[in-house]
């Protein structure tokens, strides 16, 4: 997609640069035309309008890193839902022992760089959304905890001028959180803030975000958390969680209920959730008024105000 971005190609030319078998390449290509990847005119094939913007590398609406980064780890893994379904275990690199699948990902600095620009492409559209969406005009900064890459923090800082922000986790991140934050020339209203989530206090800032970070733990991690956000915001300030929050009925969203199987496989105790459980948990914690709003694709936020 990255090379069509560039121009269309014939299929000989496809199949030259990419080495392709002449057995199976024609049927890749045209698989790819049938589900609305690919266009093709005659015999030059080129990008849909969809694939152009979000399947080249080179622009920075790019989400395929989560597509790399299922083929190179999740697809296996999932290889292991039955086993996973009849134990309840976790099925990933810390399969057997029972840890956190990130502390094997952190350790590795090659798999830790594909698994944060993953989450780019997972959060691209709904840190968009979350930059005109939410009303940010009351609020002067935020932090987005477990920020990742840092696309969430970027999108926002670009779109609302008179943020600053914060993006705080693990100090292996910071290298990459500040690469990235600085080839959109950020770097003056974004800063890094290193620190561990599950055992720290956050960063204190009038808006806290979380996103696709809730999901990763048990009952009583994720009500701590909340309780966390709760504690770095003032009166008045906004706490925002976004997932891939389950409709409550539980009959809707496919993706969201996929997703909770894929916690299954990667984490101990992590599920996804709906919008009335966290509204719940918000309350808990002391929000005075919550609410859920959709983003977009399978993502919503819930929102609480202290």
């Amino acid at each position: 997609f990255t090379e069509l971005a560039r121009s269309p190609l014939s299929f000989d030319q496809l199949r030259e640069k990419f080495n392709l078998h002449p057995r199976g390449a024609r049927d890749f290509l045209d698989a790819l035309v049938a589900l609305g990847m690919l266009n093709r005119t005659g015999d030059r094939y080129s990008n849909t309008q969809e694939s152009n913007l979000f399947l080249d590398r080179n622009k920075p609406s790019y989400i395929g890193g989560i597509l790399e980064m299922a083929g190179a780890r999740l697809y296996g893994f999932w290889g292991n839902l039955t086993e996973a379904l009849h134990t309840g275990s976790q099925q990933n690199e810390s399969k057997g022992g029972g840890g956190s699948p990130f502390d094997a990902l952190y350790s590795d600095p090659q798999r830790l760089k594909q698994f944060l620009a993953s989450m780019t492409g997972l959060s691209m559209g709904s840190g968009q959304a979350i930059a005109g969406k939410f009303n940010w005009s009351k609020y002067k900064s935020f932090a987005d905890v477990g920020c990742a890459q840092g696309g969430v923090a970027v999108q926002i800082a670009l779109a609302q001028p008179h943020l600053q922000g914060t993006g705080y986790d693990l100090p292996a991140v910071q290298p990459i959180f500040e690469d990235y934050v600085k080839s959109f020339s950020l770097t003056p209203r974004v800063k890094y803030q290193a620190g561990d989530f599950m055992k720290d206090p956050l960063p204190e800032a009038d808006v806290i975000i979380m996103g696709h970070i809730l999901h990763d733990w048990d009952l009583a991690q994720k009500k701590m958390l909340i309780r966390k956000a709760y504690d770095a915001i003032p009166a008045g300030g906004a706490f925002i969680a976004f997932d891939a929050v389950i409709d409550d009925d539980r009959s809707r969203n496919a993706f969201g209920l996929l997703m909770s199987l894929n916690m299954l496989i990667e984490t101990p105790g992590g599920f996804d959730y709906t919008g009335a459980d966290c509204q719940g948990w918000m309350k808990e914690a002391g929000f005075r008024e919550t609410r859920v709003e959709y983003l977009g694709g399978p993502d919503s936020m819930v929102v609480g105000i202290k």
